[in-house]
């Protein structure tokens, strides 16, 4: 897969980028072992004054960050700045609350003292998507760095210049070089680095394919995984609903991040007796929705991230009809402009 910027909502390629060779991989994985070594030394109150930095660095260039965002995933601009704000939000919350999450706790043994005590366990790898493209990587960044340990970070690759943005703002944070660093590399090289000795962890936000691959690498070396993998979630609306309420709410839910988040409601689950009531008013809100240039203000749903999810939606829809399923609006690409969009 070509590591490169390509706007959703133009299709244009803006910026094109070589993914490492083994001997680079190699070098940073020993950045990233060394500056552990020194990294692991340091205290809470240092840690925490690099984080603080950087939520300032986030707030403060927000709309460098969020654009970065909108042109190479398509989400809104008005959504990206919101996410950068978000990711300020968490650096400052693990800055503050690391030191009581981290402290010795005490546990009762025959012994005369016996405690549980948190110690980094090293360098770890963060396999992250491009739907929250900064979201993702700092809430496994702060606490990960708070922690002691080092990150590296093998983004999308459809997000290059955020995976590169990142890196940059840990670094003019004020951390030791290495202690943060993005990997341009493809999928295929994950179980490599899950092979090598240096990778002590890893975590995945992502397709449930692409969670059965890392966890099957990790476990033949026995190394720790957290995975976050897709959702089908319900969107329950019973009787006694405040239909306007669970309406507009349903449209932001199935809606939010141009429908791209795998915590969306993808399945609305009704009462009968309400039914063909929410049925009406939610096509109406869908109806009313604008479709369109992500940085503009007014726009409610820019493009579909590549075009690859473009046609496995059409696709989707056109499964869903030939099974009995009816196309109450929308159900088609926007054939009248360029880009990723859908209607």
């Amino acid at each position: 897969m070509a590591i490169a910027t390509i706007n959703p909502a133009t299709g244009e390629t803006l910026k094109t980028f070589e993914a490492l060779n083994d001997t680079e991989i190699v070098a940073k994985l020993d950045l990233a072992n060394q500056t552990f070594e020194k990294y692991r030394q340091t205290g809470f109150s240092e840690r925490s004054q690099w984080l603080q930095k950087a939520a300032e660095i986030l707030e403060q260039d927000k709309a460098e960050f969020a654009k970065l965002m909108t042109l190479e995933m398509g989400k809104p601009f008005k959504a990206a700045i919101a996410e950068v704000e978000k990711c300020a939000a968490v650096c400052r919350y693990y800055a503050e609350h690391a030191p009581a999450f981290l402290a010795d706790v005490s546990v009762k043994t025959d012994a005369s003292q016996s405690f549980v005590r948190y110690q980094p366990m090293g360098a770890i790898l963060a396999v992250m998507p491009w739907n929250f493209p900064f979201w993702q990587v700092f809430r496994f960044a702060a606490p990960a760095l708070m922690a002691g340990n080092v990150g590296l970070l093998k983004h999308a690759s459809n997000v290059p210049q955020c995976a590169l943005a990142i890196e940059d703002i840990i670094r003019r944070a004020g951390f030791p070089k290495g202690a943060f660093q993005t990997l341009l590399i493809g999928a295929a090289k994950v179980a490599d680095l899950m092979a090598d000795d240096r990778v002590k962890a890893a975590t995945l936000t992502g397709s449930e394919p692409a969670g059965i691959s890392l966890a099957v690498a990790a476990g033949k070396q026995i190394k720790k995984t957290v995975l976050e993998l897709g959702g089908s979630d319900p969107f329950i609306v019973l009787e006694s609903a405040d239909l306007e309420t669970a309406v507009v709410t349903a449209t932001t839910a199935r809606m939010l991040n141009n429908g791209q988040s795998c915590i969306a409601a993808k399945r609305f689950i009704v009462a009968e007796a309400i039914a063909d009531q929410f049925e009406k008013l939610l096509l109406e809100k869908f109806e009313a929705l604008k479709v369109g240039d992500p940085m503009q203000p007014d726009t409610d749903l820019g493009p579909l991230a590549t075009p690859g999810i473009l046609q496995d939606l059409d696709q989707q829809v056109q499964a869903a009809t030939k099974s009995g399923g009816k196309v109450l609006t929308g159900g088609h690409p926007l054939s009248d402009r360029p880009g990723e969009f859908y209607s």
